[in-house]
């Protein structure tokens, strides 16, 4: 059935590539900036490819082209409702600035499951909006994508990326196999004065006429609603914008050797200080003024992380402990406090690590990556309207650690990584696309140092289990009860191919490691 579906799919694609792409110009959006902030987000409406103005049918073929756009370096795509499944083949191709060169078509990946959990006010905010994974594209001035509904469901990934922890296939049984209900589109179009065509003589687009909606029989659509691509469908262009700070000043958090536990004390005897005096309290959002090169986080044998809540007591350092490897700080990568949501949101422990890959491609040298994160977190705030940068850590294939999610390294940071999952764990990303390509040694390296010293913050074997309440998703219900290992692939809690075959591949090597260092 796979291979007929890949076959059907790329007899679509041959065809489109035969067929001119149809818009109506029209201006440009650009995404309302804070002043004086720099970067941003150019939107571009995902329209009917036969250029109709009219009511947008829902299983019709879209499409959008610029030719002349603002300098962008990622690229994705959202639409209006954050829990509305995108069930079409989404792909792009983008020109390099000064090269006038058009880059191959590349499919977006699906990226709903990499969200905040379905009763969150993150999620459940007037902000938010359903997405594909962003790609990073490198400077480019020129875009063209194309949408056909109707393809297989994109949760399982490439062929062969689909097994569990057992080996077994993800996929939820009874999982929603529709498509959410089409609406008229309503954004604006392309750049007035701009071509609103393809080059001449390059092949582009969709076919015009191909099959609509659903097939006969299909189930999982939402009761009274029409098949077709959800409202709202438009395509971001990301510019990261320059770093806050001089790349010359990158702020990381130092390593630290391994702490003496701290015994806890008896009744009636002394608690170690909430904050040891000269030391910048980890409730504190990272900013250059806070976490200056010269002046880390507290030493985790002085503290170890507490409940949120003012006034908490303190809790002794556990007997296996690892190092506190080096983080780039939020101010290291040049993140704009202005963006996110003020505050933050805790859980009240760490139980489990979620092993992620960003699906956002290979294609970056590690000198890139401060703008990659910053193309990321404009997305995930901007284009997603979440409150902040989704995941907790992310390693690039060099083996740098990055701060993500701002509220403090050693807290208990309650992400939007892991749909269903997010409270009482810590989301782990591997910048880059793994489902064929093999993770760099300094990357699962990396992966191993983080979690050993953040999980032994919170007493957690990497060689263990636990358990984890479910929000929600599609392979476990709510308030299921559900055992993880302490160190777990995303798919392990989502049907999902994250973090691709070769990276989930590396997990029980990360595990061995983590837990040599830490003393076991």
């Amino acid at each position: 059935m796979r291979a007929f579906l890949a076959s059907s799919i790329g007899v679509v694609c041959t065809a489109a590539l035969a067929l001119p792409l149809a818009l109506n110009p029209a201006p440009a959006h650009a995404r309302a900036e804070p002043a004086g902030l720099q970067g941003g987000i150019q939107s571009l409406p995902l329209l009917p490819l036969d250029g109709d103005r009219g009511a947008v049918a829902p299983g019709r073929d879209r499409g959008a082209a610029a030719q002349s756009v603002r300098p962008f370096s990622l690229v994705g795509v959202v639409w209006a409702h954050p829990s509305a499944d995108l069930r079409a083949q989404v792909q792009v191709r983008t020109r390099a600035i000064g090269s006038g060169v058009w880059s191959p078509w590349r499919d977006l990946q699906p990226y709903g499951e990499e969200a905040p959990d379905p009763d969150s006010p993150e999620r459940q905010g007037v902000r938010a909006h359903g997405g594909t994974a962003p790609l990073w594209v490198g400077d480019s001035d020129g875009v063209q994508a194309r949408v056909h509904p109707g393809v297989p469901d994109p949760v399982s990934g490439p062929a062969g990326d689909v097994s569990g922890p057992s080996g077994t296939a993800t996929g939820a049984s009874g999982a929603a196999s529709g498509l959410p209900s089409g609406a008229a589109s309503g954004i604006a179009g392309l750049p007035s004065g701009t071509a609103s065509g393809l080059p001449s003589g390059t092949a582009s687009g969709l076919p015009s006429g191909t099959a609509s909606g659903l097939p006969s029989g299909i189930s999982g659509l939402p009761s009274g609603t029409a098949s077709g691509l959800p409202s709202g469908l438009r395509l971001e262009l990301v510019d990261p914008g320059e770093a806050a700070a001089p790349a010359s000043a990158v702020r990381a958090l130092p390593p630290h050797p391994v702490p003496t536990p701290t015994p806890t004390p008896s009744p009636g005897s002394a608690r170690p200080s909430a904050k040891p005096a000269g030391e910048p309290s980890p409730d504190r959002s990272p900013h250059p003024s806070h976490y200056p090169s010269a002046d880390p986080l507290p030493d985790s044998s002085a503290r170890t992380p507490s409940e949120p809540q003012a006034g908490a007591p303190m809790v002794s350092v556990a007997a296996h402990t690892a190092p506190r490897p080096r983080i780039i700080t939020r101010a290291g990568w040049g993140a704009n406090e202005k963006l996110r949501e003020k505050g933050h949101v805790y859980s009240k422990t760490v139980k489990v690590a979620f092993i992620h890959h960003t699906v956002t491609g290979n294609k970056y040298s590690c000198s890139q990556v401060p703008s990659v994160l910053r193309s990321i977190y404009r997305y995930h705030v901007q284009s997603m309207g979440w409150r902040d940068y989704g995941y907790n850590f992310t390693i690039d294939k060099c083996g740098n650690i990055y701060e993500g999610r701002s509220g403090g390294v050693t807290k208990a940071v309650r992400g939007a990584h892991t749909l269903g999952f997010n409270t009482n764990s810590m989301g782990v990303a591997v910048l880059g696309t793994y489902s064929t390509k093999k993770p760099s040694a300094k990357a699962v390296k990396a992966v191993a140092k983080l979690t050993a010293w953040k999980l032994g913050l919170y007493k957690r074997n990497p060689r263990g289990s636990t358990h984890l309440v479910s929000g929600g998703g599609n392979r476990y219900k709510k308030g299921a009860n559900v055992k993880l290992h302490v160190i777990s692939g995303h798919r392990d809690g989502f049907a999902t191919a994250c973090p691709g075959k070769r990276l989930y591949g590396k997990l029980k090597s990360i595990r061995s490691t983590a837990a040599r260092l830490q003393g076991r």
